[in-house]
């Protein structure tokens, strides 16, 4: 498509967008690095790579919209796991994109946050990411989560072995744990859970992804691989989140009630 004609669909789709109804906090799996590199012959780095500038184009997207919160699943627990020059590589990417973005971020008022097991992390990439958190710690305007040596199983887990360190120390009365308590346990208590959950690269899972949060999220599955997601991709996917009825556990009819007489 030129770049007319994509200016164009870009500005019809955000017409549709009810800006009203945005969804407070979006997460994204971002799948597909590896396949969009071997299709083109090349290195999976080369997609980790290219993968960036997707991360670039939908941070600007979701902070012009107003969009509150938006979580990235960019390395998770089980990642550790591929080969040593793949984790290496991803670890120096990670330190060069951050050194990089950072005062981008905070020209754009953008605040950085890291759920996952920071201790997992090499040290120079540790330093590098607590030095950003700290320089965008003060930032009002989107909130930008990064998913980085975690896993839902893993939050789960570290929730309940602290829940009974508290409970052991008579810090927490058993009888007094609900689910706001749990919720105060999670690595996400600072923020409220996603609305739509988007994954890229046609796989229809959610890997291990904040298992507890997506509950009642909208998922929203697309065959585009994460290179190639960009700004418009990520409109259509608010559309098709804006055209669903959220209810709940509710009946269609009890939701149109209450709208009606709210």
């Amino acid at each position: 498509m030129c770049p007319r004609l994509k200016g164009v669909f870009m500005s019809a789709l955000l017409e549709k967008i009810n800006k009203e109804r945005l969804p407070r906090h979006i997460a994204i799996i971002m799948d597909g690095n590896g396949r969009w590199a071997k299709e083109k012959g090349e290195d999976r780095l080369y997609g980790h790579f290219h993968g960036v500038e997707s991360v670039r184009d939908i941070v600007e997207g979701c902070a012009e919209l107003g969009v509150g919160y938006l979580t990235l699943y960019a390395f998770s627990t089980e990642n550790w796991d591929r080969p040593d020059y793949e984790v290496s590589g991803l670890m120096e990417l990670l330190v060069t994109t951050i050194r990089k973005e950072v005062e981008s971020l905070n020209k754009n008022n953008i605040r950085l946050h890291v759920i996952g097991d920071m201790s997992m992390l090499p040290d120079y990439a540790r330093a590098e990411l607590n030095e950003a958190l700290e320089i965008t710690g003060k930032n009002t305007g989107l909130n930008l989560v990064m998913a980085l040596s975690y896993s839902g199983r893993w939050e789960l887990l570290n929730a309940v072995k602290n829940i009974a360190s508290d409970v052991k120390s008579g810090q927490l009365n058993p009888e007094e744990i609900s689910q706001d308590t749990l919720q105060h346990y999670l690595c996400t208590s600072e923020f409220p859970d996603p609305e739509l959950m988007i994954r890229t690269s046609g796989e229809y899972r959610i890997s291990n992804f904040l298992l507890y949060q997506l509950a009642y999220a909208e998922l929203y599955f697309t065959n585009v691989r994460w290179p190639d997601f960009r700004k418009e991709n990520l409109y259509e996917a608010i559309l098709d989140y804006q055209g669903r009825e959220r209810r709940f556990g509710k009946t269609g009819q009890q939701i149109k009630n209450e709208e009606a007489a709210g």
